[in-house]
């Protein structure tokens, strides 16, 4: 029997239940991520994110990595967003009139282009040939032992900086949304000038009619005192 080309040997044997989960993971995460940047509510987008990243631990399900799937919904969905509701909560900006100032000028325009930019970067990377040959530098994928211990073993020793770093970077993201998000205290605003209030004047009583004092009469003379007959 002759050798079958590799250019005719499927990569991927998709199934009819693989590509039904994918569409229906792929759907949510885009409908989730919509939301968290069209709600205007921020409880509102911190759950529409829950449930991207719901979505997301489906697909690693469906790839075969359970760890990434549980550590997905333990924490990010269970621990990092929760924090972000805690903050939200906190400092009380859940109401429409706070989502309508903007603190940094220009930051929508500028953040426009930047998501821009990056989804252009996605779609150059999308069409670029990832299979170099290269030998792996983490250490191979499969062989024996479990895959959790060859993530920790690659992740807390090869990539134990930019771990570190990203942690970082999640603490630096929380503490900035609480200095942008905070409100001013107070004391510190302008008390308004008190005016004085004039007393409103009391109507004028009219006066009582006096009645005329009644004159006393003297009483008339009945006769001359001492007199003889």
């Amino acid at each position: 029997m002759p050798p079958v080309p590799l250019v005719h040997v499927p990569i991927l044997a998709v199934t009819i239940t693989d590509a039904t989960v994918f569409a229906v993971s792929a759907a949510v995460i885009v409908a989730g991520a919509i939301g968290v940047i069209a709600a205007r509510n921020p409880v509102h987008s911190a759950l529409m994110l829950v449930m991207t990243l719901f979505g997301i631990a489906v697909l690693f399900v469906e790839q075969s990595a359970d760890f990434l799937a549980v550590v997905q919904v333990i924490v990010y969905a269970g621990a990092i967003v929760v924090l972000f509701l805690f903050v939200i909560m906190l400092l009380g900006v859940d109401r429409l009139d706070v989502m309508r100032r903007d603190p940094l000028p220009g930051q929508r325009p500028l953040a426009l282009v930047i998501g821009a930019a990056g989804l252009s970067l996605l779609l150059f990377l999308a069409g670029v040939h990832w299979v170099t040959g290269a030998r792996s530098v983490a250490g191979p994928a499969g062989g024996p032992g479990s895959n959790v211990e060859k993530l920790a073993r690659s992740l807390f020793t090869t990539y134990l900086l930019p771990f570190e770093v990203t942690s970082v970077l999640l603490v630096i993201a929380v503490v900035g949304a609480v200095v942008l998000s905070r409100r001013p205290s107070k004391e510190a605003e302008p008390e308004p000038p008190e005016t004085a209030i004039e007393p409103e004047p009391e109507p004028e009583q009219p006066e009582a009619e006096t009645a005329p004092a009644a004159v006393e009469e003297e009483p008339a003379p009945t006769g001359i005192p001492g007199g003889g007959s």
